[in-house]
């Protein structure tokens, strides 16, 4: 007897047709569903081709951008041609200094020799440059202080002139009335820098007290003396607290990844939480570094690249997957890295895999290129792997 006979059985016929119709409902009701479950299933796959779309146009976007940037800071000239032509900056003389000015990943020696170029453009650069930076209400070393931080000083005499003029006529604009003209300024901008030198250079032994200071600066204010207590209150501001020139030492992203394997966005897994979250990736020096953004000076996590390996893998959530993995004869549990936790700390990482996810099968196999080529050996590692499973058979056999 089958089940819809059982169903039946011990029903009169109207009954019979009152349970015929509701099986008819519910054999509709669920067709319904399974309806309402395949729309979804198209709409999520719709909204993830969206997703993949729009960062693969993000990634792309954000790989001229930093290319861009290198470029400038090998070659200030041709890294600005590079972004204007690529439109990452409006053409214009106010767009390019305020990209100077905010100075992301920007070598500063490299934003020195643009700003003072001579031809027409970097000139009108240099004027809008200059008026990013706010002065009112402040004393002139502070002004100079803030604005030989945003670049450092170029060698040639005439460039360091045009900046020092610049500098001079927006001090005066943002502080109408603390000097006569605009020349008063310039020549005392450049007394407290040699004042600088002279009080903090090891080499420099005749130090020049307060009075020499004042003497010095006699007649500068359009023939007239600018007062001792102005003076006074600079001479002192430079003894206590020595000029910071901006050295570009490697610290900042541009540098210290300066020319990788490869770089680009890609979806991470969490290693308790299987959740994915979108990272900026470094490949370089046999480590794989991970950013939360593009603009951040510090990865939030670092993965050496020594003994693993790599694999294609199948997600049923993301396309495009591939992962890094431990060898199952390995001696570690867990792979070698560390990342940043909520609260700042460096902690070791517990990933025993690392999957990620890019946005075209081209780049995933990219990334799969470049990770394998970057991965590195470490003879002692086998070697002691080796013994490891001599000494495990020795032990079996033994039992």
């Amino acid at each position: 007897m089958t089940n819809e006979n059982v169903l039946f059985d011990g029903l009169n016929e109207a009954e019979g047709e009152i349970l015929k119709e509701i099986l008819r409902r519910k054999e509709i009701l669920l067709q319904e569903i399974q309806r309402l479950k395949d729309e979804i299933r198209d709409v999520d796959e719709d909204i993830e081709q969206m997703e993949e779309t729009e960062e693969t146009r993000s990634s792309n976007q954000a790989n001229q951008m930093l290319a861009g940037v290198k470029k400038f800071n090998a070659d200030a000239k041709k890294g600005m041609k590079y972004l204007l032509e690529h439109g990452h900056i409006e053409n214009n003389p106010k767009s390019v200094a305020q990209f100077l000015y905010r100075g992301e990943h920007l070598n500063k020696s490299a934003i020195g020799d643009y700003l003072g170029e001579r031809n027409d453009f970097n000139i009108e650069v240099l004027k809008e440059f200059v008026i990013c930076h706010e002065f009112t209400n402040k004393c002139l070393d502070k002004s100079l202080r803030q604005f030989l931080w945003s670049f450092r000083l170029p060698g040639e005499a005439q460039k360091i002139d045009r900046m020092m003029e610049a500098f001079a006529a927006r001090y005066c604009e943002c502080n109408p009335g603390v000097f006569r003209t605009d020349d008063t300024c310039y020549v005392l901008s450049f007394a407290i820098i040699m004042l600088n030198t002279s009080l903090h250079n090891p080499s420099v032994k005749d130090k020049p007290a307060l009075e020499r200071f004042i003497l010095m600066n006699r007649g500068i204010n359009d023939g007239a003396d600018l007062p001792n207590e102005l003076l006074s209150v600079i001479y002192e501001s430079i003894k206590k607290e020595p000029f910071k020139i901006p050295e570009d030492d490697g610290s900042n992203l541009s540098t210290a990844f300066f020319n990788p394997d490869k770089e680009g966005w890609l979806l991470k897994q969490g290693g308790r939480y299987k959740t994915w979250k979108r990272r900026w990736f470094i490949l370089s020096d046999n480590c794989l570094y991970y950013f939360e953004y593009t603009s951040d000076k510090e990865p939030k996590g670092i993965i050496p690249l020594e003994n693993l390996q790599i694999r294609e893998v199948t997600d049923p959530r993301k396309p495009n997957c591939f992962e890094m993995y431990l060898h199952e004869d390995g001696l570690m549990q867990t792979i070698k890295a560390a990342k940043t936790d909520s609260e700042g700390r460096v902690v070791e990482g517990k990933h025993s895999t690392y999957r990620m996810s890019a946005a075209t099968i081209d780049d995933k196999e990219d990334w799969i290129r470049c990770i394998r080529k970057s991965i590195s050996k470490d003879p002692y590692y086998d070697m002691i792997a080796a013994r490891k499973r001599k000494a495990e058979k020795t032990e079996n056999n033994q039992l």
